[in-house]
C-alpha cells in the first residue's frame, strides 16, 4: 500500500506532461522515465532495513534478460531506437534508487542514456545521505528524484534544498 500511495502521487502529477516529444523522438532514447511504462516501486523482497525510517533495502539484481527486456519495451510502445543505439551509451536505472529503497522489478527500470544520467545522477546519493541521517524521509526522497529526472531543468533547484537539509 505504501508504494501505491507514493507512486500515485507521483503518476497523478506527472502523467498529463508525458515526455512524448521530438527531441527525445529525434534521439532514438527517452529523455525521462516515461512514467506509464517506469511507475516506480520499492523494495519488497529486501535482504536488510535501514536508515532512521527502516526503509527495505535490495541488493542491485538485474540479469542481462530483464535489461533487454526494459530496452525492447522502451522501443516497441514508444517508438525509440535504443536496442540499435550503442549500448554502452545506457545504463538500465532504477528511477527509485536501491539506496533510497528502490526495487530492481521491471517497474523500476527505464534505459537512461549518458546524456541524461549525467545530469541526473549526482543527487541520488545526496538524497540518501540525508535519508541515513534522518532528515528526509522516503516519499519525500522518491518524489524529489522523480521530479528530478522527470523534469531535468529543476535540478539546481531540487540539489540545492537537499543539500540544505
Amino acid at each position: 500500500m505504501k508504494t501505491q500511495t507514493i507512486i500515485f502521487s507521483f503518476l497523478t502529477l506527472c502523467l498529463y506532461i508525458s515526455k512524448y516529444n521530438s527531441e527525445a523522438m529525434a534521439s532514438g532514447f527517452p529523455q525521462s522515465p516515461d512514467l506509464t511504462i517506469t511507475t516506480g516501486k520499492l523494495c519488497d523482497q529486501p535482504v536488510k532495513h535501514r536508515y532512521p525510517e527502516n526503509i527495505a533495502y535490495c541488493e542491485r539484481d538485474v540479469t542481462y534478460q530483464t535489461k533487454e527486456i526494459v530496452i525492447n519495451e522502451y522501443d516497441q510502445k514508444k517508438g525509440y531506437t535504443i536496442s540499435s543505439l550503442p549500448r554502452a551509451d545506457f545504463k538500465i536505472d532504477h528511477l527509485i534508487p536501491l539506496c533510497a529503497g528502490g526495487s530492481n522489478d521491471v517497474e523500476n527500470l527505464w534505459p537512461q542514456h549518458k546524456s541524461v544520467y549525467v545530469k541526473t545522477d549526482p543527487i541520488e546519493p545526496v538524497l540518501c545521505e540525508k535519508m541515513a541521517m534522518g532528515r528526509l524521509k522516503q516519499a519525500d526522497a522518491v518524489r524529489i528524484i522523480i521530479e528530478a529526472k522527470t523534469f531535468h531543468e529543476k535540478i539546481p533547484t531540487l540539489s540545492k534544498y537537499v543539500n540544505k537539509l
